[in-house]
């Protein structure tokens, strides 16, 4: 029985009414090429990347098609490029799509693959495609299968794969596109290439090793221009004029607040101040662009008895807005919204060491 859901656009229906159907032949053959690409796909992937491949679902519209296999792993852009030139190499030969009707098992006793978890009836359709590798051998691609296909594997066009994800534990999953939306897919990426040559001023074929380079460069200015700024920021002479460390309680306390710092490094600024003082208190507030602060409090060891890295740090975080802090006696952090009160927190600092 075949069903047919409908939509009435117009007028109404009603029960033996005779009714005329058309198929949209542009949108079958776009379906037929991307069901038929998926078969080749399928054996590509297998001879690849190894007879574990197996299709665990799939889609297949007029614009692309999807489908999931089994393998542990991201699949390395020189395995997808083979399994690309070895299914286009199968449709270039522009052999006849085969179908033939068989017993259940006598197609899987001449070689056809079937679909773990799909339930089939005593007869089934068997599709083939390319030609065979050797004498006595089977076609490129046997499977089982009920659906529309390409008169020839040359009306396919093209096969383009466009990505590889995981969508779970050992399953991949790939997407792909043919005949004219290949095409565009392709015309597209060379002109974004083109277009990154010219920026680069590189021919196309030199712009990603330039592409790299530059990557590479921005990285290492990146990491000088980070240790620089951590230099000036502890190299005495801040936004606050505070120069040298000061002497509270007895314990000598170094103070700052720094910016372009990276909040992430500011437990380093800490710890090299720890070893400058030899003996004391480190305190900085990092403030970020967008005006946020990061807090931290360092404490040296012979002085983790007396002071609580952790107190002080809490004591400061309330100037900056911030709910707390946390970490050891001798090292801990905290953060706030109000990175303008910078100064204000390494003075509450001050006041919880004068009053410990």
């Amino acid at each position: 029985m075949f069903v047919h859901a409908v939509t009435v656009e117009e007028g109404s229906l009603r029960l033996d009414q005779p009714v005329e159907l058309k198929v949209d032949h542009a949108r079958r053959r776009a379906i037929r090429a991307n069901h038929s690409a998926t078969h080749l796909l399928h054996e590509a992937l297998r001879q690849v990347l190894g007879d574990h491949v197996a299709q665990k679902g799939s889609l297949v519209s007029p614009e692309r098609l999807r489908f999931d296999i089994s393998h542990p792993k991201p699949i390395e852009a020189q395995e997808m490029a083979r399994v690309e030139d070895i299914a286009n190499a199968v449709l270039l030969q522009n052999e006849p799509v085969v179908t033939k009707l068989m017993a259940v098992d006598d197609a899987i006793a001449s070689g056809a693959r079937a679909l773990f978890g799909e339930k089939y009836g005593e007869e089934v359709r068997v599709v083939s495609m390319g030609l065979p590798a050797g004498e006595g051998a089977k076609a490129f691609s046997v499977e089982l299968c009920g659906g529309t296909h390409a008169g020839r594997t040359g009306d396919i066009g093209a096969i383009t794969i466009v990505s590889d994800s995981a969508v779970g534990a050992g399953v991949r999953r790939i997407e792909a596109l043919t005949a004219d939306a290949a095409r565009r897919h392709r015309a597209d990426e060379a002109r974004t290439l083109a277009a990154l040559a010219g920026i680069l001023k590189a021919p196309a074929s030199e712009a990603p090793d330039r592409l790299a380079s530059l990557m590479e460069d921005r990285r290492r200015l990146e990491k000088e221009l980070a240790e620089a700024r951590k230099k000036l920021a502890m190299g005495g002479g801040d936004a606050t004029g505070v120069d040298a460390p000061r002497e509270v309680a007895g314990v000598r306390l170094m103070a700052r607040v720094v910016e372009g710092v990276e909040m992430r490094d500011l437990k380093s600024l800490a710890d090299e101040g720890k070893t400058r003082l030899g003996s004391g208190i480190v305190a900085i507030v990092g403030v970020a662009p967008d005006g946020k602060a990061g807090l931290v409090v360092g404490v040296t060891e012979d002085l983790t008895g007396r002071f609580d890295a952790v107190a002080l740090v809490r004591a400061g975080s309330e100037a900056l807005g911030g709910k707390g802090g946390g970490g050891r006696r001798d090292m801990a952090q905290a953060g706030g919204p109000n990175g303008a009160n910078g100064q204000a927190a390494l003075d509450a600092i001050q006041a919880a060491m004068a009053a410990a």
